[in-house]
């Protein structure tokens, strides 16, 4: 029903309403940071805060989360809009870089839809913890080293028509120790404002407390204008309602469709993991539960609509949420408030948005990366397993040299079940019972599956054992196909040396794979035997 987009959710209205308010004005500085990371006009970003807030607050699977434009999409994307302008330079199109984006964002926003009608957002359960930490870690050091851009300006003596590209030179030393001194100032206004009254955001305090010093005159220093005419503009934001947009400039050939969709699969694969990683937490501190699939389809959806209306995509904002946790917004209407309040922003406050420092946005941007990075992880060394360690950098590395955080995940997440399948080959025991005279017990202990199938098969040699022999899996469990076959495989052995053999406590799914149909070879039926079907049967 359309009552559902406004009807509270453990909250009140009132709560709902000054909380969207406050989130509202936080977003305004980090979109028109993470713009900059991706390389877009800060528009798109803001844009696609509004899209992307509106449409999961109003159909997510987490009420209370804010989701808008982020630096792990930002990051992603960055390369795409790059390799877009060149092209776009070489055919006589200009922005031809944003088309690529527009496309690259829509294609993302339908794997979403199909991740979730496919049910995957349970998926983030396999992510292991030092996956998730070498992830953070790297997002925050490719931020990091995206913000030094911010410190160079264009080289007035390069010649930009014949290199078809635009070079960048760092600036003087005035203007360093400046930006410098701001940024530092932006972040230790954040940092402390919140120990002495929560009222009102810290960073939109840091914002217009350095904002207003530069508008007023009392130093020069890099602006969003500046920004924008460096990049070709008038300098200005005209913040009207975006028209509807549609990549037709696009040659899909080969490279291209392998740079899209190779992107957008990326993209997705982010913005799922970055949403469902914020709504676990959302959920732990509320004590409520949403649901993963369905934020999947929500984000979804939302980047589809972001990149019609010109918009960067993006996916869940953990410090955004936070806020909005933190000042009571509870239900669906808090975020629907932000969204919307952050469209009326855009419309009448471009002429002031132009006049931020840029140094203020990377002060900002430091401040995220020092919240994002996992600290802990340097009291790990020495006091965690060296595969966990080895995960963590494996991820961190594969993020910040690679730029491909889903590719990072999976590498994590593979890296991981390989130690975990490597480990668990050593935890199975088999232990010898000769109580009974003229038959040898062996009591199998731990999960026999294609890891551990082979040092057990080596460590029943048929020439050492007697006539009968019995293996017990009662303290045991067969996984796999591969388990299944080992044991057929060692029932043969043991008949050709005539031998008998009994295997007790196997599962009745187990037993009817088992090769038991001569006198040498017995699988016996109990009351208390295990009832479970192996993997991949």
């Amino acid at each position: 029903m359309i009552f559902d987009l406004i009807r509270k959710r453990n909250g009140n209205w009132k709560d709902d309403t000054l909380s969207g308010l406050t989130v509202a004005l936080a977003l305004v500085p980090e979109a028109i940071a993470f713009s900059f990371v991706a390389g877009v006009n800060p528009l798109v970003g803001l844009w696609a805060a509004v899209f992307l807030g509106f449409i999961t607050s109003s159909f997510g699977g987490r009420p209370g989360m804010i989701s808008g434009a982020t630096g792990a999409i930002a990051v992603v994307v960055g390369a795409v809009v790059r390799i877009g302008n060149d092209a776009g330079a070489e055919r006589g199109i200009e922005d031809l870089g944003l088309q690529y984006l527009f496309a690259t964002v829509m294609i993302a926003g339908l794997i979403q839809i199909l991740f979730g009608i496919g049910r995957l957002g349970r998926f983030i359960r396999l992510v292991p913890h030092p996956v998730m930490m070498g992830f953070v870690n790297g997002l925050a050091i490719v931020i990091l080293m995206a913000q030094f851009d911010s410190f160079k300006m264009p080289n007035p003596e390069f010649n930009s028509e014949v290199a078809g590209s635009l070079e960048r030179i760092w600036m003087g030393q005035n203007a360093l120790i400046t930006m410098g001194v701001l940024a530092a100032i932006t972040m230790a206004i954040i940092h402390f404002l919140p120990k002495f009254t929560s009222a009102v955001p810290s960073i939109l305090i840091a914002i217009l407390a350095v904002g207003g010093a530069s508008y007023f005159g009392l130093f020069e220093t890099k602006t969003i204008e500046d920004v924008l005419k460096n990049g070709g503009g008038d300098g200005s934001l005209k913040g009207a309602f975006p028209p509807l947009v549609w990549p037709g400039d696009i040659i899909w050939d080969k490279v291209t469709i392998i740079l899209i969709v190779g992107t957008a699969f990326s993209a997705a694969m982010v913005g799922i993991i970055e949403s469902l990683m914020t709504l676990q937490l959302i959920d732990d501190l509320t004590e409520t539960r949403g649901s993963g699939n369905r934020e999947c389809l929500a984000q979804g959806s939302a980047n589809i609509l972001s990149g019609l209306f010109g918009g960067m995509g993006g996916c869940a904002m953990i410090g955004q949420s936070l806020i909005n946790i933190k000042s009571g917004g509870r239900g669906r209407w808090s975020g629907i408030v932000a969204a919307l309040a952050l469209a009326i922003f855009i419309m009448v406050g471009g002429p002031v948005i132009v006049h931020i420092p840029v140094a203020a946005l990377v002060g900002v941007m430091f401040m995220v990366v020092i919240g994002t990075f996992e600290w802990s992880t340097l009291k790990t060394w020495g006091r965690v397993p060296f595969h966990d360690i080895f995960v963590i950098v494996a991820v961190t590395l594969i993020t910040v040299f690679m730029h491909n955080l889903a590719l990072a995940v999976f590498v994590g997440v593979i890296l991981s079940a390989l130690v975990f399948a490597w480990e668990s080959a050593k935890h199975v025991r088999l232990r010898r019972d000769d109580s009974q005279e003229g038959v040898r017990i062996y009591n199998l202990q731990g999960v026999l599956y294609f890891g551990s199938v082979r040092e057990f098969s080596e460590r029943l040699v048929p020439s050492n054992d007697p006539d009968e022999v019995i293996i017990d899996f009662k303290e045991a469990r067969v996984a796999d196909f591969s388990s299944l076959e080992a044991l057929n495989a060692l029932a043969e052995r043991y008949k050709t040396a005539g031998k008998r053999i009994r295997l007790r406590h196997l599962s009745p799914a187990c037993a009817k794979l088992i090769d038991s149909a001569d006198a040498f070879v017995t699988v016996e039926v109990a009351d208390d035997d295990p009832h479970y079907v192996p993997a991949n049967l």
